[in-house]
């Protein structure tokens, strides 16, 4: 499973995935599919949620997973108790499956973290002294900010440009380098070349970290075959719990690192003034384990891995539907950093000409039930690269849509393109929100920033 590019040098998808064994022919459930939510006019519609790439909804199979576990939780590793014994075999067992999920080399560390933010933050203390960090100013900004000696490369007009300037970094720098990518942008959902950067790195002799937040939810990872050295990614991006997150690579740099917390379950001898640090993964899980959350996790990993047969085709139809409906409409723009042609996840970011993003996605919410996100997803140099100081709408699918809330979505960008929100809407604190008044404007009036 590699990224590669065609001769016209277009983002292609991961080669395409061979059915795994046992695969579901039907899409996992997710909670909340029912979920109605009150409208400005006072009634209520099904909730449309398109801000998957946020937050994805819970699945029905983690929820279930996490119910049988609450009666029998205890703390993992910290006592002789059946409730403990047994809450530290599903913590290990958790932390197996997950291995498995995204491919893991035998001698890999997966360390069991609260979030992505958190797994990149592990992985920069980490980092060797003297080794410098590259990473493109478009990135998400919990893959942009935390490193120590780091070296900004500009945003890329095209792929052919990524990959030059890196090549041209590389060659420059001296000494051991990290190159930190993510797998897909977070503002546009495309694909970045993996298999073009992993290939560079290997080149010049640098690690290469990937940020797999927005990909692990869509399509398969594997690490081995990606011979990347580092993965990061949430749970709550892939149906599962807030507070669960995984960094999985490379046992050296982590091993010789400083635990990421101090304190229990990190060590192994604490003396009067001594300290012997806990190697593998416990190193870096000091306090009490998020049991629940890990085996909320490797219930959406198994879900996940039996069903990507029918949420790869299915999330397809989806996207091509919602971006072939927003292409009739003549007011809205496509963003895209390398060409509406790249391939991406299941995820498009668009501007209304005339109407201000955060009036959209609020209309949209209070007239029709639909949930988007707007701003610069934190990823402001490449948002504002885009789009300049207007900010755009981003639709994020996922098992919680369905074709009806594709086609409410475009009719609703469509109705509201062509006469404006139904509702008066007042800007206050930079958003708007809806008037009883009729001295509420259904105009564009951008809110003071």
């Amino acid at each position: 499973m590699t990224l590669f590019l065609d001769p016209d040098r277009t983002v292609r998808p991961f080669a395409q995935h061979r059915p795994t064994e046992g695969a579901r022919s039907v899409l996992p459930a997710v909670l909340g599919a029912d979920l109605q939510v009150p409208l400005g006019s006072g009634a209520t519609a099904s909730f449309a949620n398109f801000d998957h790439a946020a937050t994805a909804p819970c699945m029905v199979a983690v929820a279930e997973a996490a119910q049988a576990f609450l009666p029998w939780y205890a703390s993992a590793h910290e006592g002789s108790g059946t409730l403990s014994a047994m809450s530290t075999a599903r913590f290990e067992e958790a932390r197996r499956v997950v291995r498995a999920f995204i491919g893991c080399r035998d001698d890999d560390y997966l360390v069991l973290t609260r979030n992505t933010t958190d797994a990149v933050k592990l992985l920069a203390m980490a980092v060797p002294d003297g080794t410098t960090v590259v990473v493109f100013s478009s990135e998400h900004h919990a893959l942009l900010l935390p490193w120590q000696d780091v070296h900004r490369l500009p945003i890329p007009s095209s792929v052919e440009d990524m990959l030059a300037s890196l090549d041209d970094a590389l060659r420059t720098l001296g000494g051991p380098v990290l190159v930190a990518v993510s797998a897909v942008l977070n503002v546009t959902g495309e694909l970045m070349p993996l298999e073009d950067i992993v290939a560079l790195c290997r080149r010049h002799g640098a690690r290469i970290a990937v940020d797999a937040a927005q990909l692990a939810a869509h399509q398969p990872i594997d690490i081995t075959a990606l011979d990347v050295d580092y993965v990061a990614f949430s749970g709550h991006k892939m149906y599962a719990p807030f507070g669960i997150g995984v960094l999985a690579g490379r046992p050296d740099w982590l091993a010789a690192a400083r635990p990421h917390l101090a304190g229990c379950g990190a060590t192994v001898h604490v003396g009067d003034g001594t300290v012997t640090w806990a190697s593998g993964a416990a190193r870096h899980e000091a306090g009490g384990a998020n049991v629940v959350g890990a085996v909320a996790l490797a219930a959406a990993c198994q879900t996940l891995q039996t069903a990507w047969n029918s949420v790869m085709p299915y999330e397809s139809v989806l996207l091509n539907r919602l971006r072939s409906g927003l292409a009739e409409i003549p007011e809205v723009v496509e963003v895209s950093l390398f060409g509406t042609t790249s391939e991406r996840v299941a995820m498009v970011a668009f501007t209304v000409d005339g109407v201000d993003s955060a009036l959209l996605a609020t209309a949209l919410s209070v007239e029709y039930g639909i949930g988007v996100r707007h701003g610069d997803f934190c990823a402001r140099p490449l948002a504002r690269h885009l789009s300049g100081e207007r900010t755009a709408v981003r639709a994020s699918l996922g098992l919680g849509i369905g074709v009806d809330h594709v086609d409410r979505l475009v009719d609703a960008v469509r109705t509201i393109s062509e006469i404006g929100p139904r509702l008066f809407y007042v800007a206050e604190d930079g958003a708007w929100w809806p008037s009883t008044e009729a001295t509420g404007s259904r105009l564009h009036v951008p809110p003071t920033r």
